[in-house]
């Protein structure tokens, strides 16, 4: 069974270039343009990861995950932020609101399918987090 990952992105190049790399590497794609969609659509079918921009129309990307992560049924989806932002105030920002990974536009695709590559196998990490996330 394929990994489901959701990924939350409006700009449509980068949309299709992303879920062509992705789709590639053996992984089921769902998309979102805008924060509400997004949420929408993991609260109905959650993903296994979710690959969230956080500049976003209408709800931004930190409002997705704080949503997210207070939503029993979202609440221990894996969450990497993808962003254009500079500095390290939103890598800060998204790490307090319970984001597990980031990563800075722009980015080599190889770079961010290897990412994603690497949080699904690491299942020891991953299930620690899970647990410490249901706990909380």
């Amino acid at each position: 069974m394929p990994k489901k990952i959701l990924l939350v992105e409006d700009d449509p190049d980068m949309v299709e270039m992303l879920r062509f790399a992705l789709n590639r590497e053996g992984y089921a794609i769902r998309t979102a343009v805008t924060g509400r969609e997004a949420l929408r659509k993991a609260l109905i079918a959650p993903p296994d990861l979710i690959l969230l921009d956080l500049i976003l129309p209408g709800l931004n990307g930190f409002n997705v995950c704080e949503r997210l992560r207070s939503h029993p049924t979202t609440a221990s989806v894996p969450i990497i932020m993808v962003t254009a932002l500079p500095g390290e105030l939103p890598r800060l920002a998204g790490v307090e609101l319970g984001a597990d990974g980031y990563i800075r536009k722009p980015f080599e695709i190889q770079e961010l399918v290897s990412l994603v590559g690497e949080w699904f196998r690491q299942p020891r990490v991953r299930a620690d987090r899970e647990s410490q996330r249901l706990v909380a």
